[in-house]
């Protein structure tokens, strides 16, 4: 399909040329009108989908590099320094220049699938809803997916050209990235995951279409960030009420759903038949043996097997991430000492959470007790330390495990939304508008379902790998449920919950807390990584990427560079 959906576009921009010189139409060579049939618009969607999997181990849809490298969650990893120093400028925030490849990499590969949402688009309305019943759902799928790449686009540069399916091809260059204001950007996207919502079923048929309760999903998540105001610098100055009341009315949409927390926190990142699950709203569906010659596999996470099992041994999760998890007495997070000395995992308190998420030496692997974490699988612990990212991973044994040396790939569904993230958006909108109250129930649901999540973590012998403890909170038993308390919870509860799946770094920029929440990092950090040294985060510069040099030269001066770059 993929060859299919190139010869369509190409042969519809030579209609176009051909039309302009000539006015006539070269024979054997099909009109957009001719094409605009329900089948063919029904594949431009499909394709519009299958984007999603075309990552490489660079530039992909998974975003780990910005979301949690850039982050206190994860260290780059690899063989070092140099091995994707790109990467490693990105972390430290040093030397960070327009030119670097990974972001017109990044930049071009969002940008076609926002190409290929809009080619659907194009077609779809030039289709009869009487000979295709099924066109609205479609348009809000495509719409959907357009909102969803635009999404992508805003929280890694901030200003983008907005292009829809009326922008002519020829139009593309001279559209510009600040035509429209930040504000106005969040209100396009919000408009095209409204549109959605409207229109899809509540379930589809097909398990990897989305669904009108994830497209509410994410109208709660583009307003939640629009609801935190930002000035020209990026400084957060102030937060928008209105929009929190719609994060809260677009979450109790989604709320009214089949969609539910898993009973096992685990069953989120296995494959096979846990693959979408009740809680997993949307996610990008990888594949193998599927009539491809390689299948549509997960490189865009393959570099964090590691080097035990494969290559590379990226994506690391730092030390100041691992001491996260440990709880106190009561079974609580230690919402400002937990960075004051290291967690003791094998004897401190700790939430379930971490074994799910970390791999640490001497611990089960995947929850195989047969195959323990050993620190010789790290590929540099010198430098990156002894831990792994596990949620991305499969079993190195099973069926989902590709072996394409020098990479191993997986076929196992990445989830893009889950039903928890949908309970701590609502939670987090009523406590800015100073309802704590009820947001309680929700993270302590989130917290509940944590200290359930212990089955699949014992050894061999029956016990468990180590001391669990998760407590909910009580207001004037364990905690004073204010407003300050109730924030600070809630964010650390996204950091344990949503831990290493590429979101960190977007919420601290939102929160407007980026600048002070990193250089506190760097300043502890690097007393136990070197390669932190140099690290200083540049407030009012480094909340977005620059755009991409490659992208200015090709708009000849129209596209305006982002402010200190």
């Amino acid at each position: 399909m993929k060859r299919l959906v190139y010869s369509l576009v190409i042969t519809g921009f030579l209609i176009t040329s051909c039309n302009k010189q000539l006015n006539i139409v070269p024979q054997g060579v099909l009109s957009p009108d001719q094409v605009a049939t329900p089948e063919n618009a029904d594949k431009f969607v499909t394709a519009a989908y299958a984007i999603l999997t075309s990552g490489d181990i660079n530039v992909s849809y998974s975003l780990w590099e910005y979301g949690d490298v850039r982050s206190d969650d994860a260290y780059k990893g690899g063989r070092d320094e140099g091995d994707g120093q790109e990467f490693h400028f990105m972390e430290t925030f040093a030397n960070t220049r327009a030119d670097f490849w990974p972001f017109d990499g990044q930049w071009f590969k969002i940008y076609t699938g926002v190409g290929r949402a809009n080619t659907a688009l194009s077609y779809l309305n030039k289709i009869d809803k009487s000979v295709f019943p099924l066109k609205e759902q479609r348009i809000g799928e495509a719409r959907f997916l357009r909102g969803l790449y635009y999404f992508m686009l805003k929280e890694l540069f901030n200003r983008i050209p907005y292009l829809d399916e009326n922008v002519p091809l020829d139009d593309y260059g001279k559209v510009s990235n600040t035509a429209l204001s930040s504000d106005s950007l969040w209100e396009k996207i919000a408009g095209d995951f409204q549109y959605a919502a409207d229109h899809l079923p509540d379930i589809q048929a097909d398990k990897g279409r989305v669904s009108k309760a994830a497209a509410y999903a994410f109208l709660a998540k583009t307003r939640l960030y629009q609801g935190f105001r930002q000035d020209e610098h990026y400084n957060v100055t102030g937060v928008d009420m209105q929009k929190m009341q719609q994060v809260i009315d677009a979450c109790d949409q989604a709320m009214t759903s089949s969609y539910r927390l898993e009973d096992d926190y685990a069953a989120n990142f296995l494959p096979g038949r846990y693959e979408n699950g009740p809680e997993s709203m949307f996610a990008i569906q990888f594949s193998q043996n599927d009539g491809t010659d390689v299948g549509h596999l997960n490189f865009g996470d393959a570099l964090s097997v590691p080097q035990g099992l494969g290559c590379c041994d990226f994506h690391k999760p730092s030390q100041n991430f691992v001491n996260a998890f440990r709880t106190d007495v009561n079974g609580l997070p230690l919402l400002d000492a937990f960075n004051d000395v290291n967690v003791n995992p094998y004897q401190d308190n700790v939430d379930p959470r971490l074994n799910h998420t970390v791999g640490i030496p001497e611990f089960n692997w995947k929850y195989e007790p047969a195959r323990v974490y050993k620190e010789t699988w790290n590929r540099n612990p010198a430098v990156y330390g002894i831990y792994a990212s596990m949620k991305e991973n499969v079993s190195p044994d099973g069926e989902y495990f590709v072996a394409r040396p020098p990479f191993f790939p997986n076929s196992k569904n990445k989830i893009l939304m889950r039903f928890a993230e949908v309970l701590l958006m609502k939670a987090e909108a009523q406590i800015e508008m100073g309802r704590q109250a009820d947001a309680l129930p929700l993270i302590n649901a989130i917290r509940q379902r944590a200290a359930n999540s212990t089955g699949r973590l014992k050894k061999a012998d029956g016990s468990y790998e180590a001391h669990y403890k998760v407590g909910l909170y009580v207001p004037g038993v364990n905690v004073t449920w204010d407003q300050a308390t109730a924030r600070k919870a809630l964010r650390f509860e996204r950091r344990l919950e949503l831990g290493q799946e590429n979101q960190r770094f977007f919420d601290l920029v939102r929160w407007g807390i980026a600048a002070e929440t990193l250089n506190k990092y760097f300043l502890v950090e690097k007393t136990r990584r070197s390669f932190l040294n140099s690290a200083n985060f540049t407030k009012n510069k480094h909340e977005y990427l620059p755009i991409p040099q490659n992208q200015l030269n090709f708009s000849r001066g129209v596209y305006k560079q982002n402010i200190n770059y």
